[in-house]
């Protein structure tokens, strides 16, 4: 049978260096939709300054990307310190397969020496339903935003 509850979890590797990567991630609700503009048409913050946990942002998504045309997210964690980020969708047509949908990300800097940095990214989720598939698209969507924020970074150095 198909647990309604689960958990996806993924390691990115990225080239940029970690402290430029998580400025970059940390201006998302601006940068996202010019560098990612495949994947998002807007992001606007609705209340917070969008770096802050407690902030919310209404996230309208390209034309073409299945399943959402847009989500509202609030963040319950985001830490400069750790360069952490957690969110949780409140709104929108995930909550028609999710009763429950948190992701998680950290930047992780490589040890001393060696350029680059590892992105883990993880999201627990609770199905409306069974027949509901695990969020496979949304991993897949996510590792394509980081890595193109990546190309982005290394072009900014």
């Amino acid at each position: 049978m198909v647990s309604i509850t689960g958990k996806l979890e993924v390691d990115v590797e990225i080239k940029s260096d970690a402290k430029k990567y998580w400025q970059n991630i940390r201006e998302s609700h601006t940068l996202f939709p010019k560098i990612c503009s495949d994947l998002y048409k807007s992001i606007e913050v609705l209340e917070g300054d969008g770096r802050s946990a407690g902030s919310v942002r209404l996230v309208t998504y390209a034309d073409g990307t299945p399943l959402v045309t847009f989500s509202k997210e609030k963040a319950e964690v985001f830490d400069d310190e750790k360069m952490a980020m957690g969110y949780s969708i409140v709104e929108g047509e995930l909550k028609e397969y999710f009763n429950k949908f948190e992701a998680h990300f950290t930047v992780c800097p490589n040890e001393k020496g060696t350029e680059g940095c590892l992105v883990k990214w993880w999201c627990d989720f609770e199905k409306t339903s069974h027949e509901i598939p695990d969020p496979c698209a949304i991993q897949e969507f996510t590792v394509k935003n980081l890595k193109e924020v990546d190309d982005y970074t290394l072009k900014q150095a």
